[in-house]
């Protein structure tokens, strides 16, 4: 597996520990629909969350919840719908985006609820 694979599932890791810790359960996670991956399904009361996780180990000029293009809002939508109704949830469905940033020796984490709408 190449570095950027180990980070990503590095900040995937932190990310689920984040949520555990503000409690969330988490549901699934690296949930699969045609070519759309989830990262995290997790629950917080009465909402399910789709997370969508970004990490980076430097310091990017953009915004990294911005590199969420509307391709993958497109996917993850479409994802998110058929695990909702398969699952025959009955709850508020949001999506969120935790971002990692690595600077040095520490990580930096922003969880972004209602970064997108879908429709």
């Amino acid at each position: 597996m190449g570095v950027h694979n180990e980070f990503g599932k590095e900040g995937e890791e932190l990310a689920a520990a984040y949520l555990v810790s503000h409690g969330y359960l988490i549901i699934c996670r690296n949930y699969r629909y045609l070519k759309a991956e989830i990262d995290i399904i997790a629950q917080k009361g009465n909402t399910i969350a789709i997370i969508e996780v970004k990490s980076r180990s430097s310091a990017f000029f953009e915004n990294i919840a911005e590199t969420v293009s509307k391709k993958k809002i497109g996917l993850l939508v479409t994802a998110a719908d058929y695990y909702i109704n398969t699952n025959k949830f009955d709850r508020e469905v949001r999506f969120d985006i935790i971002t990692i940033l690595k600077k040095n020796d520490r990580y930096i984490i922003e969880h972004l609820e209602d970064a997108f709408y879908h429709f």
